[in-house]
């Protein structure tokens, strides 16, 4: 059966001044796109779908050029709104996530709920997997919502899964039923592991 592998999107050039939804990749970042790539070679991907972010896209073109297969950029799939929310320091930022994730029902950061934000992109990974049943896809998304969805449909819990996540990283979820298959939580460790 086809799988859908979400995956996260490449290390980010950060600037503070700039909305972190309008961040390009790093010139690292572009090397660890061809990385992933090759990770996601044994999966022998049909497409890769992208969220519309501009460090999503780029992940996915990159790693879609390695693989000669094609990209399409899909709405729903971006980060958890909060463009309302400026640059913040790591502590600090990490500190809203945890309340974000534990407080779904109310709006604690940014301009969406967790519940919000779950049913927005769900409601998209829902549409592709629908749209491309037969096709072993992967989606290029962002950490915050990844882990919203991933830890609702499998019981992980979503702040540790959220820190475990690397950029990029990528988990695998057989279909139908998105039950976890594997992880790979950074490109560059030695490949995905089967969940038990």
């Amino acid at each position: 059966m086809p799988v859908l592998v979400l995956v996260k999107h490449s290390l980010p050039e950060i600037d503070p001044a700039v909305p972190s939804r309008e961040w390009p990749l790093s010139e690292e970042g572009r090397a660890r796109s061809r990385t992933l790539a090759q990770k996601l070679g044994r999966y022998d991907l049909d497409m890769i779908v992208s969220s519309n972010e501009p460090k999503a896209v780029e992940t996915a073109s990159i790693s879609a050029r390695g693989l000669n297969v094609p990209v399409e950029v899909v709405e729903g799939l971006h980060e958890h709104e909060r463009s309302n929310v400026g640059f913040l320091e790591k502590d600090h930022f990490e500190q809203s996530i945890g309340r974000f994730y534990s407080r779904p029902a109310e709006l604690v950061f940014g301009e969406e709920t967790a519940d919000a934000a779950y049913d927005r992109f769900s409601k998209a990974v829902h549409g592709v997997s629908d749209r491309f049943s037969q096709a072993t896809l992967a989606l290029v998304t962002h950490g915050t919502v990844l882990s919203l969805f991933v830890s609702r449909i499998s019981g992980l819990k979503p702040f540790a899964t959220w820190k475990q996540l690397g950029l990029p990283s990528f988990i695998v979820l057989s279909r139908p039923g998105f039950g976890v298959a594997e992880t790979c939580w950074r490109v560059e460790d030695a490949g995905p592991r089967a969940v038990e």
